[in-house]
């Protein structure tokens, strides 16, 4: 069928009487002959040698395109009237397949029954191309489906079901009874309770999207009525004009603005000496901070293995250790690009992906090597935020590790926090204006590491991981100086009753931050993240905007627009300094 379709619409000839041109094996029609195009259509035809126009003289008389039933050739007239029609071919006509192939209307209608058990699924109905492979669509043979211990959907005999989705591989369909008209699957564990789960009923997905969608008009409602206070009412105007998808996007952008978070950060524009420095906090606070500052060797501190109870420091890794084995411990990895030029080649994207890549994999295997030397059974939550076109990339490495340390289900990857990208004020305006990509597209760019806190909080990960008893999280950065999970961290902030940890070396270069901080403490900081102190950069950035009812491209010759950042760093302004403690390493 798939061929016919092709077939009828590659066909856009015009032709003379056609007696002299081969139908099949003169280019006629396209770059290639006929025959080439759609040799297995060629294998059916009955007149292999038929010519375009039919007749009843000359050579080739009445050999024309032929099907099953016909005998005569057919001239272009009659050619147009069948394009958009369908090919059929008798049964008995197809080409053999070889073993392992099959047409699909002979698997439409097959039962499909568990290998293990002989419990019946349901009826292949439909079979589509995913690309990497086709996939069966089986209805399971109840609605009210349930399922048992090992993640089985057990139908009830008799009654329609819900759609479900079968891979049509070797692997899970393993055996084909042609004759008997029936299959058998084994198919993974929960995957035909993922697929109820995610298909749902009708009803019950109609009833879900109602519902998202009132809650997104709702969260639209609030964020035009903010934007216009703020004086931001332009970036709507793509809400009245251009196609349905882009109105969507626009209003995704719009909803997901943290326009709080947004205001704060605005007001660093007429700061301009509120970036904060972590040298100078340091300095600063040195009489508190460094006196008691637990100081060790670089060597020591990157050795993962066990040490003796002679190690001055045996006592504190035996702390953190408990922390990590009772899962009272977890860990945020900040994937920041824009922080890691250190990282492959800067004229090399290729390399420079590949290298941030190799050290996410060696940070999750480091972590796990350590667990082992440590004969510890260690699990923690972990969160992974990175920009959003990376989010699959991190998955697939994560799930290629099979990393034990990690529980599956208690893994995040989150996209990195974005602010929208300001002008500078000139005369005719009296707020700094969010800039516009085009019509439907905001200019925004990644906050840093600070946007953590507001990422926690707006998807409640906090409250979960409060539930699952932890009480102190690790946040750094994806580095060759990570060290992930690094129990010395965790046990000097938990021993000394700390509310912050900083792990700084003697560059105190900020790019590698490592930190750890109480669930108490985090929790305070996610409800006032107006604490955070923003630093507005001048950058210079092509925009769009409105002139008199007419869209104009901005090339800007000189800075023009402010891109707000802001370091994890600077929740230490609103700690006290005896509540802080440092782990120093020197070389």
């Amino acid at each position: 069928m798939g061929l016919a379709v092709e077939f009828m619409e590659a066909i856009r000839w015009k032709v003379g009487h056609g007696k002299m041109v081969f139908f099949w094996h003169d280019t006629w029609l396209g770059d290639n002959s006929l025959k080439t195009k759609f040799s297995r259509l060629f294998e059916i035809s009955q007149l292999k040698e038929g010519v375009v126009g039919g007749g009843t003289s000359g050579e080739h008389a009445g050999r024309g395109f032929c099907g099953d039933t016909a005998k005569r050739g057919i001239d272009g007239a009659e050619a147009r009237q069948i394009v958009g029609s369908t090919l059929l071919v008798k049964r008995a006509d197809r080409p053999e397949l070889e073993e392992g192939e099959f047409y699909i209307p002979d698997l439409v209608g097959m039962k499909v029954f568990l290998k293990e058990t002989g419990e019946p699924v349901g009826t292949v109905v439909d079979v589509y191309n995913s690309g990497a492979s086709d996939l069966l669509q089986v209805m399971l043979a109840a609605s009210n489906e349930r399922v048992d211990g090992s993640g089985v959907v057990k139908p009830e005999a008799g009654i329609s079901g819900p759609l479900v989705w079968v891979p049509f591989v070797e692997e899970i369909v393993p055996h084909v009874d042609m004759d008997k008209r029936e299959m058998l699957i084994s198919p993974p564990k929960g995957l035909l309770e993922l697929n109820v789960r995610l298909n749902g009923t009708s009803r019950e997905r109609r009833q879900l999207e109602r519902k998202q969608r009132k809650k997104s008009q709702q969260r639209l409602l609030a964020a035009k009525k903010k934007l216009s206070e703020l004086g931001q009412k332009h970036i709507l105007q793509g809400l009245s004009f251009g196609e349905k998808a882009q109105k969507e996007f626009l209003v995704e952008q719009i909803i997901n603005i943290n326009l709080k978070l947004f205001q704060h950060a605005v007001q660093s524009v007429d700061m301009p000496n509120s970036r904060f420095h972590l040298p100078e906090f340091v300095d600063g606070n040195s009489t508190t901070l460094l006196k008691n500052a637990l100081k060790i060797s670089h060597e020591s501190f990157i050795l993962y293995g066990k040490r003796d109870k002679q190690d001055k420091n045996f006592e504190l890794r035996g702390r953190g250790l408990h922390l990590l084995s009772e899962r009272k411990a977890a860990i945020i990895l900040v994937v920041d690009n824009k922080n890691s030029e250190r990282i492959g080649t800067e004229n090399d994207l290729d390399g420079f992906g590949k290298a941030v890549s190799n050290i996410f994999l060696q940070e999750l295997l480091g972590f796990k090597r350590f667990a082992e030397v440590e004969e510890q059974q260690v699990s923690v939550p972990l969160v992974v935020i990175c920009p959003a076109g990376e989010i699959k990339s991190y998955q697939l490495i994560f799930s290629e590790s099979i990393c034990s340390c990690f529980d599956s289900q208690k893994v995040w990857f989150l996209e990195e926090v974005k602010l929208p990208v300001v002008s500078i004020l000139n005369m005719n305006q009296d707020a700094h204006k969010i800039l516009l990509k085009s019509p439907w597209e905001i200019l925004q760019s990644p906050v840093g590491s600070g946007g953590v806190f507001s990422l926690l909080s707006s998807h409640n990960i906090l409250d979960g991981l409060k539930d699952m008893g932890v009480e102190y999280i690790q946040v750094c950065n994806l580095s060759e100086r990570s060290f992930i999970g690094h129990p010395l961290l965790f046990g000097l902030v938990s021993t000394r009753e700390a509310d912050i940890g900083i792990r700084i070396f003697d560059d105190h270069d900020e790019r590698d931050f490592n930190i750890v901080l109480s669930m108490k403490y985090l929790r305070k900081l996610t409800k006032h993240t107006e604490n955070l102190i923003f630093n507005a950069v001048l950058k210079q950035d092509s925009h769009v905007e409105q002139v008199d009812g007419e869209w104009l491209d901005i090339q800007p010759e000189s800075p023009n627009s402010y891109h707000f950042s802001s370091s994890i760093y600077s929740s230490l302004d609103s700690c006290p300094p005896s509540n802080i403690c440092v782990l120093q390493v020197v070389d």
